[in-house]
């Protein structure tokens, strides 16, 4: 008997971190005289549609802001199970809530709406001949006030054989391939395309092969299917860069046909092999992918087994998060005609954690990235003994952003109810978030000290050129004080009233007052002048930073 999966909800989350400084450079008039969050919706209007296929074909992202807070509104049923700070946070309300014109929430949701009427399909196939369509039911995209950002694809099937189920999952995340063997042996697609379905007729809107893979700099060849989606930035200039690897993150709803599976089938170890290869987003296969002691000890830590007795399992790793159930029931007092809970919660309040876990993830890994690219910056500097202000200015802006990212966006906890702060812990815990955290923060740690150490050996030395100035200022006052005393008898004779026998002292002093003077000042330029670095930034208080980072406004990663 052959297992059908009733009905496959799966979102493929691509997080990506926008270069802001590159962005910047060919779209500055949008940020001008505002902060990086208040561009973002004319960064993206000033797209044309015809500079788009998706956007001719599908349509634009537009803004998909709360706005209706009544109690069977969307906004409602996701935001009333978090913290009230996590809804002031993780909630583009467009600006509801806010006192004088404070900013709350500093990140943006939009999504291409999609009809009935126009429906949109990904297809993917292998070299072995493998293929699967999928309608694309959902399109949204998370941009953050920090330059992350998160592309959700999301589509639906509806009963299909457990084994071209998982195909999807594992095929269709694939942006890239890693290698010219994986096209050949048919481990990632050499094929998708995105069409378009109409009253009319089909058209095809984007077609990607992967003929042409080749690396742009240190970045990978994305597959046109995210460069499309997200044409207002160009992938080729490098105005964002992936975060992750060749794969997309699966958060997937899977959905058993009870009438596909023997009595008792959610409390057998199939079902636990069947939910191992959904977890591990593998293929089809009669027993464990891995060692069998190795898996289920894995999963002991990764799977959710709450609802286990109702065949309900909920899985989390690094690279998915999955939920299996057996078709769809009245869930206690949960009513079926309300709407499945179990895929309710999975499209709602779950897939809004996971899009919060993997910004906490995708946060981290660039705060990782621009630790190392700084941290080369100040070994060079170091190397020539003299730190630059840009990457002083650098340095100090990325232990900024860490304190806003522990202060502002992180939580260990984002509701009260015990089963999504299982949840939540268990994701984080997949994702490392704790000591990736703590990694980071100890770096930018040793960041602060090394700069603090600098400072401090700079200080030092600016006081001692203070000290040897100072003296040598000092003797040059005394010594043309001397002469300044009204001194008479013999001393001004011989000083300011000279005779044919004594003018050779007088010009002697004269002289040797002048040549002290003139050195003593001219020391003190020199002084000034080799270190003007370290007087610049006092003498010039409003001075511009150096190219490429900016004080309050749209700054650029390093």
């Amino acid at each position: 008997m052959e297992v059908v999966i009733q009905h496959l909800h799966t979102y493929f989350l691509f997080p990506f971190a926008v270069d802001r400084s590159e962005v910047l450079k060919h779209h500055g008039q949008v940020w001008h005289g505002r902060y990086w969050i208040d561009g973002l919706d004319d960064w993206i209007d000033a797209h044309h549609v015809q500079d788009s296929t998706v956007a001719t074909h599908i349509g634009r992202w537009q803004r998909a802001s709360y706005t209706q807070f009544d109690l069977d509104s969307p906004a409602y049923q996701d935001m009333i199970f978090f913290h009230p700070f996590v809804r002031r946070i993780f909630f583009d309300t467009a600006g509801v809530g806010s006192v004088d014109n404070e900013i709350q929430a500093l990140l943006r949701c939009y999504h291409i709406p999609l009809s009935a009427e126009n429906k949109l399909f990904f297809m993917a196939e292998d070299m072995r001949g493998r293929e699967a369509e999928m309608e694309v039911t959902d399109l949204r995209l998370f941009l953050f006030a920090n330059g992350i950002g998160m592309l959700g694809l999301g589509v639906e099937s509806q009963n299909l054989p457990v084994e071209q189920a998982l195909w999807i999952n594992e095929m269709a995340r694939k942006i890239y391939p890693s290698s010219g063997r994986q096209l050949r042996e048919g481990r990632t697609p050499s094929r998708v395309t995105l069409s378009v379905e109409t009253p009319f007729g089909r058209t095809q809107v984007l077609e990607d092969t992967f003929e042409d893979s080749a690396m742009r700099g240190f970045l990978p060849p994305v597959s046109s299917l995210i460069t499309s989606l997200l044409y207002f930035a160009d992938y080729q200039r490098g105005e964002y860069e992936p975060v992750l690897d060749e794969r997309m993150i699966v958060y997937s709803y899977l959905a058993i046909d009870p009438g596909s599976v023997p009595e008792n089938y959610q409390k057998s170890e199939e079902y636990d092999i069947l939910f191992s290869r959904a977890l591990y987003v593998d293929h089809d296969g009669k027993d464990y992918r891995y060692a069998r002691g190795f898996t289920k000890r894995l999963m002991e830590q990764q799977v959710y087994r709450r609802w286990s007795h109702q065949g309900t399992l909920y899985g989390f790793t690094s690279y998915s998060n999955v939920t299996m159930c057996f078709g769809t029931f009245d869930c206690d007092d949960h009513q079926l005609s309300e709407g499945f809970l179990i895929h309710r919660m999975f499209d709602s309040r779950y897939y809004l954690m996971a899009i919060i876990a993997l910004f906490y993830r995708a946060t981290l890994l660039d705060f990782a990235e621009r630790v190392a690219l700084v941290s080369r910056r100040l070994y060079v500097d170091f190397q020539d003994g003299r730190l630059s202000e840009g990457n002083l200015e650098r340095t100090n802006l990325l232990r900024y952003e860490f304190l806003v990212f522990s202060n502002y966006w992180h939580f260990d906890e984002l509701a009260n109810k015990d089963e999504e702060s299982e949840h939540f812990r268990m994701l984080s815990g997949a994702y490392d978030i704790h000591n990736m955290k703590g990694e980071v923060e100890r770096e930018i740690d040793k960041l602060n000290s090394s700069l603090n150490e600098y400072y401090t050996a700079r200080n030092t030395q600016a006081v001692n050129r203070l000290a040897f100035v100072s003296t040598i200022l000092g003797a040059g006052a005394v010594v043309t004080g001397f002469f300044g005393m009204n001194f008479a008898s013999l001393f001004e004779k011989t000083f300011f009233q000279p005779t044919a026998s004594t003018l050779w002292i007088h010009w002697t002093a004269i002289i040797t007052v002048v040549v002290f003077c003139l050195g003593a000042l001219g020391i003190t330029a020199y002084l000034f002048t080799r270190n003007w670095q370290d007087y610049r930034s006092v003498l010039r208080p409003g001075q511009e930073l150096a190219p490429g980072v900016s004080r309050n406004r749209g700054n650029g990663r390093t």
